[in-house]
């Protein structure tokens, strides 16, 4: 019978799916399609005829455990207005040998601290909600421990969506990485900056207000990301400046003044913060 036959091979073959198993029952003479196969594992299992070996820890590389709250994006979610997805991602800045900063960036909301560990992730999540002009509904991150554990379950207490990127791919992030690169050369790698974290962050606000207000972006038809948010979004304009910007930089032309730290990021409009290792 083609059923024992088959769950003979995977029994001898545990590991061995229904596109082996079909290449072996071919050469026994079985006129038998790979989509039959698969429809008789799938058979077994359900009646628990074919049972799975138990598995033998042997790799050195631990298997993540469950996360509670983080997500894939699901396929059908849809990106309308700003919030809805707001990308996040961390970058080391080195100024000096042995000196490795972490910088966090997202809608451009840049913050700077020492380590990245998932309690300095809540605290730029705090930055991050107060700063927004716009509610956040979701996140996206990458695998990094950061975006863990007590970030996870600050994300989860707030409401806010978790959603993480396949290994390896950091494409699907492509708006903060490319965020990051322009923090880089227009920030860090042109303006002197005090190393010391709180005069760092104070820093960095002023790039901030620069890069989401004054300066020019080719993506938004050379529109800020403040006026393309006045124009395409007007509900949001009547509040959209975050309280610290509105007192302290509006009307002034704040240079530049920083060079290291670790960013997250929403697709135009930025915010920072810096931090060190």
């Amino acid at each position: 019978m083609l059923a024992q036959e088959v769950l003979h091979l995977r029994e001898e073959y545990p590991r061995w799916g229904k596109d082996n198993l079909v290449v072996l029952l071919r050469r026994e003479g079985w006129q038998v399609s790979t989509s039959m196969v698969g429809r008789i594992l799938t058979h077994l299992k359900a009646h628990g005829v074919l049972k799975e070996p138990m598995c033998k820890r042997i790799s050195t590389h631990k298997r993540q455990p469950p996360r509670p709250h983080a997500i894939r994006k699901p396929q059908g979610y849809l990106v309308q207005t700003p919030g809805d997805l707001v990308e996040v991602d961390t970058l080391d800045v080195r100024p000096l040998p042995g000196v490795v900063l972490k910088h966090f960036t997202a809608w451009d909301v840049v913050e700077v601290d020492n380590k990245a560990t998932s309690f300095t992730a809540v605290g730029f999540l705090e930055s991050l909600a107060k700063r927004m002009p716009f509610p956040i509904k979701a996140l996206q991150v990458d695998g990094g421990s950061e975006f863990q554990a007590a970030f996870e379950e600050a994300c989860q207490e707030r409401g806010i969506r978790l959603f993480v990127l396949p290994p390896r791919s950091p494409k699907l992030n492509g708006h903060v990485e490319r965020a990051q690169r322009t923090h880089a050369e227009e920030f860090y790698e042109v303006v002197d900056f005090p190393l010391e974290i709180t005069a760092l962050n104070q820093s960095l606000l002023a790039w901030e207000h620069t890069y989401n207000t004054i300066r020019p972006h080719q993506a938004l038809d050379g529109k800020t990301p403040m006026e393309y948010i006045r124009e395409c979004h007007p509900e949001l304009a009547g509040s959209t400046l975050p309280p610290l910007l509105t007192a302290s930089f509006i009307g002034e032309r704040v240079q530049p003044i920083a060079r290291r730290a670790k960013i997250w990021y929403y697709d135009k409009w930025d915010f920072s913060q810096s931090r060190e290792v």
